[in-house]
């Protein structure tokens, strides 16, 4: 049975032997394993759920964008084939591609629940300029969020900064997962909106993502066991 986890670990990887290390060691922690672009165009559908620990539920992080009936197919595809317990769209491809993506994900047997990507974590305001968006990033985060609800999406990919806007916004039975997280001590990299695990799951995220302060850790398995007690304390 698969469980539903705090933390979803993800790898972003084309090496398999790596990318199972990884997983294991997620799992280990009680963490699910979150894989995206690199790991899937590599490797596929097979190798996906090959890597996969027994119960370790799955976030199939592809971002979907396109026009709706290639999102609903897509989306239909990804449950069939893996068996995914969250699969992301992008929410700037608008209300009527996020519904093709929802009545597809219900209408599956496994039924995996749709989270819109709002704005990047990687980007701020100066990234939003650059591509003609004025305005603060929160903006444009609640915005899409309130699209992405009312076209039938289960959640969001947030920034830890914007949790508490969306829950105001949104409600909360909104699911809210949140990557960009640090834990104590541990480089920012390219993120540039990030917070510690406890102090975002504290602030109402549902689910987190922690990636690189596991997978480039020398010890995965043990970064991913202190990163669980830290969540705990």
């Amino acid at each position: 049975m698969t469980r539903i986890a705090p933390v979803f670990c993800a790898i972003d990887t084309s090496e398999l032997a790596f990318a199972a290390r990884c997983a294991r060691a997620a799992s280990a922690a009680g963490f699910g394993v979150k894989l995206g672009k690199e790991f899937f165009t590599a490797f596929g559908p097979t190798e996906v759920r090959a890597i996969l620990p027994t119960g370790a539920p799955l976030f199939l992080d592809l971002k979907f964008h396109d026009i709706p009936n290639t999102v609903g197919g897509a989306i239909h595809s990804a449950a069939a084939g893996m068996g995914p317990m969250f699969v992301t769209v992008h929410a700037a491809g608008g209300p009527a591609m996020i519904r093709a993506a929802v009545d597809a994900a219900r209408n599956s047997r496994q039924k995996p629940m749709i989270l819109a990507v709002t704005v990047l974590t990687s980007m701020d305001k100066t990234d939003l300029e650059a591509i003609g968006l004025g305005g603060d990033v929160s903006q444009h985060v609640v915005r899409l969020a309130k699209l992405s609800q009312d076209a039938g999406a289960d959640g969001v990919i947030c920034a830890a900064t914007e949790i508490e806007l969306l829950r105001k916004a949104c409600g909360p039975d909104f699911k809210l997962v949140v990557p960009g997280i640090r834990p104590k001590g541990s480089a920012a990299g390219d993120q540039k909106r990030v917070m510690t695990p406890s102090q975002a799951m504290k602030l109402g995220a549902d689910h987190l993502v922690i990636g690189r302060p596991i997978t480039d850790a020398a010890d995965p398995e043990a970064a991913a066991l202190a990163i669980a007690a830290e969540l705990a304390e």
